[in-house]
């Protein structure tokens, strides 16, 4: 399948900064599921840094931007062309071992009712049957619902309000995974909208299992499925946060706004952000 993507990233202050410096998390993952046709990453007057692929086989890359400055902007356009592997990070290359992925959190502590939902792993016939079990456990007692989350909410949290978002989703699979000793990671990346348009994020996040024998292996309770062919892995980590595209540090005492917007589409490249999308989201938050 091929999918293009369009994803704007934009960052007002209420008064001039000094400058900006961000680590980026913005190229897709390289494995058998994906191929780069094209991508490209623009930063308004920003400079671009060094770059280097981590222990996990993420690409990041560090940019610069001089103040005074009020506004920065972010926009990564690209297509790639896509596989069906049943989640299975295929041919994918990286260093850091599996049991790295049992930390605890912040966002991922297991509390009683986390460690509650993981008993779903009881009768498993094998690892395979226990990572489907619980990511299904979680997609039951989450229901997912835009809005009633915010960034910094932890996977207890919104396992005891019953709803949330794919990042709550993720968060409870991982947190339920290592309570049960499997190792399990944060994943970012996008997702195209299926055919009968279920509402989900352009903008898209979903847990890796790590199962003996097949390695690791996505799992996306909030679509009640594993990553197949419209979905584009850009990286992972032990969380949101520590999996986030955009990471950076502004100097100066301005308030920061942020607005995302995110369209994929199924087709060829296009050369500006103009076209029909198939799914697209957009968030706004105050720091």
């Amino acid at each position: 399948m091929r999918l293009s993507v369009d994803h704007v990233t934009k960052y007002s202050y209420d008064q001039p900064v000094r400058g900006v410096v961000q680590s980026h998390r913005l190229t897709p993952s390289a494995f058998e599921g994906q191929t780069v046709l094209d991508w490209q990453i623009e930063v308004s007057d920003g400079t671009p840094g060094g770059q280097f692929r981590d222990g996990a086989g993420d690409r990041i890359q560090s940019w610069s931007v001089q103040g005074p400055v009020t506004e920065i902007t972010v926009r990564v356009r690209g297509t790639v062309e896509t596989v069906d592997l049943a989640g299975m990070l295929k041919g994918h290359r990286e260093t850091v071992k599996p049991e790295v992925y049992l930390r605890e959190t912040k966002a991922t502590w297991a509390d009683p009712g986390l460690v509650a939902l993981a008993a779903a792993v009881e009768g498993a016939a094998n690892p395979l049957d226990a990572a489907h079990r619980l990511s299904g456990a979680v997609a039951d007692a989450i229901t997912y619902s835009p809005g009633v989350t915010e960034a910094q909410t932890t996977a207890a949290e919104a396992l005891a309000q019953g709803a949330g978002v794919c990042q709550d989703h993720a968060h409870a699979l991982i947190a339920v995974a290592r309570h049960c000793d499997i190792p399990a990671r944060y994943v970012s990346g996008y997702l195209c909208a299926d055919a009968e348009g279920a509402p989900h994020e352009a903008a898209h996040a979903w847990a890796e299992l790590f199962v003996p024998g097949l390695g690791w292996i996505g799992f996306d309770p909030a679509n009640r499925c594993c990553p197949d062919a419209r979905y584009i892995r850009l990286g992972s980590g032990l969380d949101a946060q520590d999996a986030a595209p955009i990471r950076g540090i502004a100097r100066g005492p301005g308030a920061e706004t942020m607005l995302v917007t995110v369209s994929v589409a199924p087709g060829q490249s296009r050369s500006s952000g103009e076209g029909p999308s198939s799914g697209q989201s957009q968030s706004q938050t105050q720091q």
